[in-house]
């Protein structure tokens, strides 16, 4: 069996970088670590090929080869997903679609053959064994949910690793909380499951092999989500970065009371962990108590961002507008927080209801629904009547999105930032990482409108906090990449001429 696995393209977003690649000469931020992982469940004897379209076309040559496709995609990457199916039953080959824009609305997609659904570990097999037998049914799906253990190295050799910006591996899944709005819970269950630090070790040690020594993202919904089997598993890839010089710097997701387990911290700092994305989501208490993100009430979220930036990780944080809670002083309020706190990397959505979440029943219950999410919450979009209004939403968001990515407000936050941040993590610098330097100086501070803070910043890194310089950077770079997103978020909001109108259901103007 001739397997061709495809990986829609991305549009532009925020978290796409495709602005910031360009100064890193790299065609994509991340590979697609579900396929690879899928091709390592599939039988040795099948032969399998990978396209990830945001690195490669895919061929005519691709097509004929292959006797299956699987496609597997992100909510996200919706419109790349009607592209390839519609390429192949033009072609009139057979689709196995699973992952994350499959699960929760199959009957969105007529055209695919077969639906491999929830974790592959349960489900591929199945699969497998009925289409060897020529009885292949259209969805398979299970509630069960595997031990990691059984998780199979990815497979590597079907990419060139080097197009890509960051290589992805994963811990654990699932997350012990419960917001409203999320889907994890959907994907992975509440009850987080991980790998072994010998899993984890072999992981860094393939990445190793192929040649990887640059930024690995540990994928998991929430890694800390276990502190006890974290706390096990660090010593392990602590001891392999020291014998290895450490080659990889670490990033991940995590929940606001990291910031209260200073051994964790700790452990995270040594393991070269540099930087961390944490849903601080809002500075009204209100909207995080409505959407049971209670995890962010009992900890003053500032106190925790300092915390976090003083161990040496720098916070990348999730922001929200359109709770119920939300009356039109939260735009100015996230404003506000945001530049106090000095989340640099500050990702502002709208609220979006994400199919079968408790956030998407609850409004469909109350006729509030409107559309399909787009599943990128920076695009303007909103499928759901917010209780303010939607004219009033779309224009505090643009205000939001225009004032925070402004160059000004922007590097003042970078100063806010290098205020607190002691920076911990060990690595090594290369050809790549100086020709970004210079690509910055002369994209970002000689013809940018950013160049009036951009040398200033520069300067007194170098002359005051030398360490920081390539975070100062970095940051510069990023700056580059979420003013133009900012812009064509602009762009793209239209008032609507005939609004939906507020919501007539309970309001509150606590915030």
């Amino acid at each position: 069996m001739k397997v061709l696995m495809l990986y829609p393209k991305y549009p532009e977003t925020f978290w796409g970088f495709q602005h910031v690649l360009k100064f890193v000469s790299k065609k994509a931020a991340f590979p697609p670590l579900g396929l690879l992982t899928v091709a390592s469940l599939l039988p040795g004897e099948w032969e399998k090929r990978l396209v990830d379209l945001n690195t490669d076309p895919v061929r005519e040559s691709d097509w004929e080869w292959a006797d299956l496709v699987f496609i597997s995609a992100m909510l996200i990457q919706k419109e790349g997903v009607e592209e390839l199916l519609d390429a192949a039953k033009v072609r009139g080959k057979t689709v196995v679609a699973g992952g994350p824009a499959f699960l929760a609305q199959p009957e969105n997609f007529p055209q695919v053959d077969h639906f491999v659904l929830d974790e592959a570990e349960i489900t591929l097999p199945q699969f497998v064994q009925d289409i060897e037998q020529n009885r292949a049914r259209h969805v398979y799906t299970s509630k069960e949910r595997p031990d990691l253990k059984q998780v199979p190295l990815p497979m590597w050799s079907l990419i060139d690793v080097h197009k890509y910006a960051t290589m992805p591996i994963q811990f654990s899944r699932g997350c012990p909380f419960d917001c409203e709005f999320c889907d994890i819970f959907l994907l992975n269950g509440r009850k987080p499951r991980t790998k072994t630090p010998e899993q984890m070790v072999q992981e860094l040690q393939t990445l190793y092999d192929a040649g990887w020594r640059a930024s690995v993202f540990i994928v998991d919904d929430n890694f800390i989500g276990n502190k006890r089997k974290v706390k096990e598993m660090l010593p392990a890839v602590i001891q392999w970065q020291k014998e290895h010089n450490y080659p990889f710097t670490l990033l991940t997701e995590a929940s606001v009371n990291l910031a209260q387990d200073e051994e964790l911290m700790n452990l995270m700092s040594c393991a070269n962990f540099n930087k961390v994305f944490l849903g601080l989501e809002t500075p009204c208490l209100e909207s995080l108590k409505e959407c049971g993100k209670t995890q962010n009430t009992k900890i003053d979220l500032s106190d925790a961002v300092r915390i976090i930036h003083q161990h040496g990780m720098q916070v990348m944080g999730g922001f929200i507008v359109g709770f119920d809670s939300d009356t039109e002083s939260i735009f100015e309020a996230q404003i506000r927080f945001i530049q106090q706190i000095g989340v640099v990397t500050a990702m502002v959505g709208i609220l979006g209801a994400i199919p079968q979440t408790r956030l998407w029943h609850r409004l469909r219950a109350e006729g509030r629904l409107l559309s399909e999410t787009s599943g990128n919450n920076t695009d303007g979009s909103i499928n759901f009547v917010p209780q303010m209004g939607i004219s009033n939403l779309l224009s505090g968001y643009k205000r939001v999105v225009h004032t925070i990515y402004s160059p000004r407000m922007y590097y003042a936050r970078i100063n806010t930032f290098l205020k607190n941040y002691r920076p911990t993590a060990k690595g090594h610098y290369s050809l790549r990482d100086i020709k970004a330097a210079l690509a910055s100086t002369w994209r970002i501070g000689l013809f940018s409108r950013a160049c009036i803070w951009y040398w200033p910043l520069m300067i007194k890194t170098a002359m005051t906090r030398i360490r920081a310089l390539p975070a100062a950077l970095e940051l510069a770079i990023y700056g580059y990449h979420f003013q133009k997103i900012a812009k064509r978020c602009q762009k793209a909001i239209e008032l609507p001429e005939n609004d939906q109108g507020r919501w007539s259901g309970p309001s509150s103007d606590a915030c």
